[in-house]
């Protein structure tokens, strides 16, 4: 463990900023002093200080363009350390939320080694960093890691066991694990010191493992445990309900920071940007906020998504996938002969038997890289005015002016189907598909069906996942190219429907795919399309595209 300095206090206190003010939400309005002039004159120190001190004397940035320089804590860091372990209340839970890319993960390394070897070190105590993933649980492992590595006096303090993620600190045989839900790690340690890692991903009010990590903590009589995160998308999200009853009914014991936009903040408003990000201009790069506001504002399917993860708003992910705009850009006629003359793919999304199905052919001109996109879109003839009642949209008079197909009956009959499309793409336009993408439902049913009326039969069959994996690259092809004006899809009604109200969902990672449960209309055809539009793009659509990629 590092000495403490020790000596009278007489200095001035630092203003908060407005940005800070504004997030304290719960807890103690902390007394910032200007501790590296007290330290310099050999004064006494507060709790709160001797952490900082340790931080600034004895780590050094771990990574990036200033590896190797001592590191400097910056405001809204040292607002925190100083509520939480200057609190005339001892603290008992923390809580602190900022947007993506905030430097969440290097005040996590800072106060875990301060428990661990520095002026917070308590003889025989165990310490956590918590994490969903392996993945994250590993960032925080490998960054301390790295910070001991930089400083020889910690490295003759610590045992480092990067096979377990495991350090301990010898002087007080003190000991850090790094756990994680999918790891299942954790269960039966006592722990003194929890710090919870983006807890915004626990979905609903608890699970297993939080239950786990909150009884961890009973065999001391004064554990403190800190959670880290950018917001949950949901009010009934673990951190959601954590937050909300820290700023309703200010238990004693609770700090909580929040640094987040207003709810009807403008995406392009740069004083909003700084109260979700304190960090900005040092952790977080001022351009690239600009250039995710600037990708939203043109996307809608990406705003719920921005304010959620750079302004830190409580917003659900789910957005419309494709902004009226954009899509009304590529309203171009299309032309037949491109068909004729290019590679030509088509999607097919089978549905449920007595619902739409949708086959969408796709060709890209080889002259001007404009890919043309042609619906074929069916629905059982049977209880036709009752479907369009029910989906709130005019099948009817579609079918009347050709935009749709109706297949005699109450279900699809796969085998008309399919000789239907032989007849209008093979026959009559003289097309000759070359690759299939399809959905798998059902779909051993249509190739029987097929087989049996000749369609299609030397085209390559693919199968496309609807999942995360399968569909997020066919999603951001398409969107690069609908940005480009590089699709034309003729203003098909059917597709316009589908466009308007197609909703898209990410995961964790940022993974997108178009979600049929949550979208307000079918949108079978654009399934289709996406499909369909891959195959004859694959190495061009993406050219330029940038997926988000923002880990905290």
């Amino acid at each position: 463990m590092l000495g403490q300095i020790e000596g009278p206090i007489r200095y001035p206190i630092r203003p908060l900023s407005a940005e800070i003010k504004k997030a304290i939400v719960c807890g103690p309005i902390p007394k910032m002093r200007e501790w590296r002039r007290v330290l310099v004159d050999g004064g006494e120190l507060t709790d709160a200080e001797q952490v900082m001190a340790f931080a600034e004397l004895y780590l050094k940035v771990p990574d990036g363009i200033k590896r190797g320089d001592p590191l400097h804590l910056e405001d809204f860091q040292e607002t925190f350390i100083y509520a939480i372990f200057d609190n005339d209340v001892e603290t008992t839970n923390a809580i602190l939320s900022v947007a993506r890319r905030n430097g969440k993960t290097f005040l996590i390394a800072i106060i875990i080694l301060a428990f661990l070897v520095g002026p917070l070190a308590v003889r025989n105590s165990s310490i956590a960093s918590a994490a969903n993933s392996r993945e994250q649980a590993a960032l925080i492992f490998k960054m301390m890691e790295r910070m001991i590595k930089m400083t020889p006096e910690l490295v003759d303090l610590t045992k480092i066991v990067p096979s377990s993620k495991h350090i301990t600190g010898l002087a007080k045989n003190t000991e850090y694990f790094a756990m994680s839900a999918e790891a299942k790690t954790g269960h039966g340690q006592s722990l003194f010191l929890i710090v919870l890692d983006e807890s915004g991903q626990i979905v609903g009010p608890s699970n297993d493992y939080i239950s786990m990590l909150e009884t961890s903590q009973g065999s001391y009589e004064n554990p403190l445990f800190i959670t880290i995160s950018t917001q949950a998308p949901s009010d009934a999200d673990y951190l959601s309900i954590q937050i909300d009853d820290a700023e309703k009914s200010k238990p004693e014991g609770t700090v909580c920071h929040i640094y987040r936009a207003p709810p009807e903040a403008d995406l392009m408003d740069k004083q909003h940007w700084k109260y979700a990000n304190p960090g900005i201009g040092i952790f977080r790069s001022e351009k690239d906020v600009e250039k995710q506001m600037l990708k939203a504002v043109r996307l809608p399917e990406k705003e719920n998504s921005v304010r959620n993860l750079l302004l830190n708003q409580r917003v659900s992910r789910e957005m419309l996938w494709l902004a009226p705009n954009i899509w009304k850009q590529c309203n171009h006629p299309i032309d037949d002969r491109v068909f004729l003359n290019n590679p030509v793919s088509i999607g097919i999304d089978l549905s449920s038997r007595n619902d739409l199905t949708a086959a969408v052919i796709a060709a890209q001109d080889s002259n001007t890289g404009i890919i043309h996109v042609k619906p074929y879109v069916f629905c059982p003839a049977k209880g036709l005015k009752a479907r369009a009642k029910r989906d709130r949209a005019p099948y009817d008079t579609w079918v009347d002016k050709g935009f749709m197909f109706t297949i005699p009956g109450a279900t699809i009959d796969y085998e008309v189907f399919a000789t239907i499309i032989r007849d209008e793409i093979e026959d009559d336009m003289g097309v000759e598909i070359g690759t299939i993408e399809f959905d798998r439902w059902r779909i051993n049913e249509f190739k029987s069906a097929a087989d049996r009326v000749n369609f299609a039969g030397w085209a390559e069959w693919q199968p496309v996942g609807q999942g995360y994996k399968d569909f997020s690259p066919r999603c951001e092809a398409v969107q690069s190219l609908l940005l480009s004006s590089r699709i034309y899809h003729g203003g098909h009604p059917l597709l316009n429907l589908a466009a308007s109200n197609a909703i898209a969902v990410r995961d964790p990672s940022g993974n997108v795919k178009l979600d049929k449960s949550k979208s307000t209309q079918r949108i079978d055809p654009l399934v289709a399309m996406v499909m369909a539009i891959f195959p004859v793009s694959e190495g061009d659509a993406n050219e330029g595209f940038e997926a988000a990629a923002m880990i905290g």
